[in-house]
């Protein structure tokens, strides 16, 4: 493969992978205006964050054999165009409920992109080099979290929130034209996989038995889940708590995205040096003593706006480097069905981020506790799952290992 073939693969997946996080971050500042417009609560305009959260978990599980079966493409088209309709319906609506609806709906048209792309880097790379591909991945992704809450802000004050979600709408169908005229097939449709609710509960038995992606899917899910923690409390700890304006709010958003988009490029060059292994054994040890000692100050009442961005900085640089690596370790042991596996990694980690985040909407007086002490426990019970589980891995298949040497389910 050509460098340059190589690079536009990365950019075209990196634009798929990061249209779900753009449809995250890009609303969080327009949080007050939404709430101020539909005659209700910015905790309860939260609830469209975790009815997004809902979507992709349980859209993942959709598209996952449906990739496996007719292939990655017409899954994924056929997912984007229902991302366009929502999105267009979220920029009309006129009460929370309708936006929660369609935020929903929304989601499940996102979700197509993700699993695709993940599947396909399973598909057109070698295992040896997946790690190294999520964390390029994650820099393309890194740019939503870096421009979006930025833009977002700066579209909500001129323009309105309803803007943003028109402005989504547009991203939708660049993406789908870009997929449509320039990503190659990367997996011959498998008429065997059956579409039937047995079959297909059977195949997703067989994946989650598999006791090394039970083990890192769910270390990577729970350790992801403290980034929610952060997007889902952010607006409220930032806007109410410490009352910057939208427009603050969005460069504090992005400044902490380097943390976390930094992170998982270093990642590139340690894994010269050591395994995903044990680069997510650190990670998890640092993340777990910073979210404690975050909470310890939050309950104290030590925090102030610099100290919180430095807290959340250190925190999201961990999960910079657990996620690829958990990410490669989990998908390393599939070839045939890495769509199957690549969905239900995806549904855990959706799945955590939506118990957080409806958590923390439930804290309706503003305060910074609620959100640190869910990164905090999340971190902890991640390094606890990971910690247990590997007793139950028998033959471990390296990322770092030159050939693609993995069990075929």
């Amino acid at each position: 493969m050509s460098r340059k073939t190589y690079f536009f693969l990365i950019l075209i997946l990196g634009s798929l992978t990061a249209l779900g996080p753009f449809s995250i971050d890009m609303y969080l500042p327009g949080f007050p205006a939404i709430a101020k417009d539909l005659h209700t609560t910015a905790a309860k305009v939260s609830l469209s964050l975790s009815g997004f959260f809902i979507g992709i978990s349980v859209g993942q599980l959709l598209y996952g054999p449906l990739l496996d079966r007719f292939g990655r493409k017409k899954p994924l088209f056929i997912g984007l165009c229902v991302y366009i309709l929502a999105s267009a319906g979220c920029a009309m609506s006129g009460s929370i409920n309708e936006l929660i609806v369609w935020r929903v709906i929304q989601a499940i048209g996102s979700c197509a992109a993700t699993v695709a792309s993940v599947a396909m880097v399973r598909d057109l790379f070698p295992v040896s080099d997946n790690a190294k591909v999520f964390s390029l991945l994650l820099l393309v992704v890194g740019v939503s979290p870096m421009i979006a809450p930025t833009v977002g802000g700066y579209v909500t004050a001129a323009f309105g929130w309803h803007a943003v979600f028109l402005i989504l709408t547009g991203m939708g169908v660049a993406i789908l034209a870009a997929t449509a005229l320039w990503l190659p097939d990367s997996y011959k449709p498998d008429k065997t996989m059956s579409l039937k609710p047995r079959p297909i509960i059977l195949n997703f038995l067989a994946v989650v038995r598999e006791p090394q992606f039970y083990t890192y899917s769910l270390t990577g899910a729970i350790a992801f889940a403290g980034l929610f923690a952060y997007v889902s409390g952010s607006p409220l700890v930032f806007m109410e708590v410490f009352h910057t304006d939208e427009k603050v709010y969005g460069w504090i958003f992005a400044f902490l995205s380097v943390g976390f988009i930094g992170s998982s490029q270093l990642n590139t060059l340690f894994l010269r040096k050591f395994t995903s292994e044990q680069i997510v054994n650190m990670a998890l040890i640092c993340q777990v003593i910073i979210g404690f000692t975050f909470l310890a100050a939050a309950l104290s009442g030590m925090l102030t706006l610099i100290t919180t961005v430095v807290f959340l900085f250190l925190f999201l640089c961990c999960v910079g480097y657990t996620y690829p690596n958990a990410a490669a370790l989990s998908l390393a042991p599939f070839t045939k069905n890495a769509g199957s596996a690549s969905a239900l990694m995806g549904a855990f980690q959706m799945g955590m981020g939506t118990l957080i985040s409806i958590a923390i909407s439930l804290f309706e007086e503003p305060s910074v506790v609620p959100m640190v002490g869910a990164m905090a426990g999340s971190a902890l019970l991640a390094l606890v799952v990971l910690v247990v589980g590997r007793r139950f891995i028998t033959e471990k298949v390296d990322v770092q290992q030159g050939a693609d040497a993995g069990v075929m389910h």
